[in-house]
């Protein structure tokens, strides 16, 4: 079938996942605030104030001057980002436009059981990850619920047993790359998108091994390449742009691309 065929359906999951989406702003403002960093310690400051030092010799030896840091802004509190002026139509529209892709993608498919309740909250992710830096257990760990139940059902109805296996071992691979490379650098990945990288290998695994791996590395590729032009056109001034926006946009690039990838490359 072609994407023609699929207006129904996208029609319809635009519709749901958009007036979900309506109500997480009241959702946003109930969020625990996370705990403040701890006060360094003596010997954290002298040793940070010896770094800072050596790179300011290091500089004047070469002639320069060492420009100063621009300090990160503080985080925004939930309840004043669910306040922000029209956020739930932000939200939905969001939602909206993510369901119309999935539909399209994927018509009258049991597994928009799983993708579409997961639109509404990957829209809420996306806008406290972009505004924070932070992406908060309270919408992640629902969102866990949702996809499990999702896959379950979906499986249950469509008679595919290998499908929550799939999908569980999509949460393992997934969430093990992601726990390496934010071992291995974790100044550049947050634990956040660890956990948020579990939903998504559950979701694009469920669909098919070709998703789950054409969506994790979109993920990269939009966040290596957007990001770091964003950054060089100084359309954001942040040192540290939020990774949880483009693993969810390049979920949706899984969802799409995924199958016709993998069959491009492995034939079929």
């Amino acid at each position: 079938m072609t994407w023609v065929e699929h207006l129904e359906a996208a029609a319809v999951c635009a519709v749901v996942a958009g007036a979900a989406a309506l109500w997480l702003p009241a959702r946003i403002a109930t969020l625990p605030e996370p705990d403040p960093d701890p006060e360094p310690t003596a010997e954290e400051v002298a040793a940070k104030a010896a770094r800072r030092q050596a790179a300011q010799d290091r500089a004047a030896r070469r002639g320069k001057t060492l420009k100063e840091p621009v300090p990160e802004p503080p985080k925004e509190p939930y309840a004043d980002l669910a306040r922000r002026p029209r956020l739930a139509i932000l939200l939905a529209a969001v939602a909206a436009a993510s369901g119309i892709v999935v539909g399209l993608a994927l018509g009258w498919d049991w597994s928009l059981l799983v993708w579409v309740p997961l639109l509404p909250l990957g829209a809420a992710l996306a806008w406290v990850d972009w505004r924070t830096r932070l992406l908060p257990v309270g919408l992640v760990y629902p969102a866990y619920a949702v996809a499990v139940v999702g896959v379950l059902v979906a499986a249950l109805v469509e008679g595919d047993p290998a499908g929550p296996l799939r999908a569980a071992l999509g949460w393992l691979a997934a969430g093990l790359l992601y726990a390496v490379l934010w071992f291995i650098y974790p100044a550049g990945l947050g634990y956040g998108d660890v956990r948020l990288s579990g939903v998504l290998g559950i979701a694009l695994a469920y669909l098919g091994w070709s998703e789950l791996l054409v969506g994790l590395y979109a993920g990269f590729l939009l966040g290596g390449v957007l990001g770091g032009g964003l950054r060089l056109t100084r359309v954001v001034r942040q040192r540290h742009i939020p990774f949880g926006p483009f693993m969810l946009v390049g979920a949706l690039v899984g969802v799409v691309w995924g199958q016709t990838i993998g069959n491009g490359v492995y034939g079929g």
